[in-house]
């Protein structure tokens, strides 16, 4: 059994038009939300490495995570280009391809992407849509990721900001 975590990054910024929307940064709700989580996290969690998209407004979100949850913090974490994606099939290419050996994936990321690849890994409607800093947790009966696909996992576990306030 594989245990996949997702979590999309927290509020961002609209303010600066100029940059790209790589570069956008997290605004106030964003950073209070993501130590937020990771209080929240921590209680119903194992420490463990995050997998990151490479925006600047998700690795805001990593370190407001860890702020909040400071056993997260003394991890080591994965920044990486390929999960700047919104595409759920890219993320599902990714997951296929992560070590078999590693029970637990933890991924910061993106919408409509994380939203996607969860309904199809569960094979149904099963959220309308992963809010900002928002986390779902899917088990997945395989014993290699490369196993995962449409249909065979089940979302057992939900966490949202807004259920936290």
């Amino acid at each position: 059994m594989k245990t996949l975590h997702l979590m999309r990054h927290a509020k961002s910024s609209w303010q600066a038009p100029g940059l790209s929307d790589h570069e956008r940064q997290l605004n106030d709700r964003g950073r209070s939300d993501a130590p937020l989580m990771g209080v929240a996290l921590a209680k119903i969690l194992s420490a463990q490495t995050v997998h990151c998209s490479s925006a600047v407004r998700a690795r805001q979100t990593l370190g407001g995570l860890c702020d909040g949850w400071p056993a997260m913090s003394v991890q080591s974490h994965e920044i990486d280009d390929a999960l700047y994606t919104f595409d759920y099939q890219d993320l599902l290419a990714w997951l296929q391809n992560y070590p078999q050996e590693s029970e637990s994936c933890f991924l910061i990321g993106h919408n409509p992407g994380l939203t996607d690849l969860c309904n199809q890994l569960v094979g149904r409607l099963s959220i309308d849509n992963l809010p900002t800093a928002g986390y779902l947790q899917l088990e997945i009966p395989v014993t290699d990721w490369s196993d995962a696909n449409d249909g065979i996992a089940t979302l057992v576990d939900w966490q949202f900001p807004r259920d936290l306030r």
